[in-house]
């Protein structure tokens, strides 16, 4: 059995403007504190009564660090995971989102769970980031949920090939392509109709966007494949998209991508997470209908 790391070091992260995350983060700040724990606040956080403990740059964080706790909902975590947890840094979420499947400690509970957390009742889970690029581009870029080929434009189809380990697939009409992990088969690709995948599952989702077709399905293809997505319109400008959140433009023809990354994200739980009950609870499984 694998020994849990001690966290000494906690940095502190958000990236969202909810009017109460400074009210959390020096409630977290208290119990950390207490549990004389180092404090490094991201430059993010902003808490001018705070004076004691200042704010560190992101390579400082990711030098020093053991944990950070990212504050705010799944856009947070997407954030932190990619500027720390790709790093090798633990992350862990506290939810003032409305869905977070990523963040699952409700500031109600952060006391409690925080102490749990620092004297190691916590679960590790596993996640692994997709990698793309671009066949006339040197730089590649990490997404943890999922990486969008799309037209940019409403009602405006593109025309690609897609090819599974240099295998043809098939050719396609469609407003784009979402190539997901199983981490984000509850975000983008949920909304598009693609199933759910426990985050325990080694595959990777290939769901097309609206497609001018009856009869396409998403298609799941183990992680370890590659694939390539053939951009076949010469005139319109295309985009590719990763977490919904960074974004680049794509001119005539081009080549996309995609695989496993070798980066790994760890996520930490309190011991009672489960993935089904996250289910139940944020998409509604198990209700009663509505009664008149």
């Amino acid at each position: 059995m694998v020994k849990k790391k001690n966290f000494r070091s906690i940095a502190i992260s958000t990236s969202s403007s909810e009017k109460n995350i400074p009210i959390i983060a020096k409630q977290l700040i208290e119990v950390l504190s207490n549990k004389e724990i180092e404090i490094l606040l991201d430059k993010n956080l902003s808490l001018e009564t705070n004076k004691k403990y200042k704010s560190y740059s992101e390579k400082t964080i990711i030098q020093r660090a053991d944990l950070v706790i990212a504050i705010g909902g799944d856009g947070t975590m997407l954030n932190a995971s990619r500027r720390y947890g790709s790093k090798g840094i633990p992350i862990l979420g506290i939810n003032l989102g409305k869905l977070g499947f990523l963040t699952d400690i409700a500031p109600e509970e952060l006391t409690s769970s925080i102490i749990k957390v620092i004297e190691n009742d916590y679960i590790e889970d596993k996640r692994f980031f997709l990698e793309a690029a671009v066949s006339n581009k040197k730089e590649s870029f990490l997404a943890l949920n999922e990486v969008v080929v799309h037209s940019g434009a409403i009602a405006q189809l593109i025309e690609y090939n897609l090819f599974v380990n240099d295998e043809f697939v098939y050719r396609q009409k469609a407003d784009g392509i979402i190539i997901s992990s199983p981490t984000g088969s509850t975000a983008y690709s949920l909304s598009g109709g693609g199933p759910i995948i426990h985050p325990n599952l080694d595959v990777l989702i290939l769901m097309p966007m609206f497609p001018q077709t009856l009869s396409s399905s998403p298609l799941i293809v183990s992680a370890e494949s590659s694939i390539r997505i053939e951009l076949l319109d010469k005139t319109n400008k295309k985009h590719l998209s990763f977490d919904s959140h960074n974004s680049i433009s794509l001119n005539g023809e081009a080549e996309v991508l995609v695989s496993k990354a070798k980066s790994e994200l760890t996520l930490i739980h309190p011991k009672d997470h489960n993935f089904y009950e996250s289910c139940r609870n944020k998409l509604g499984w198990s209700s009663s209908p509505i009664k008149e």
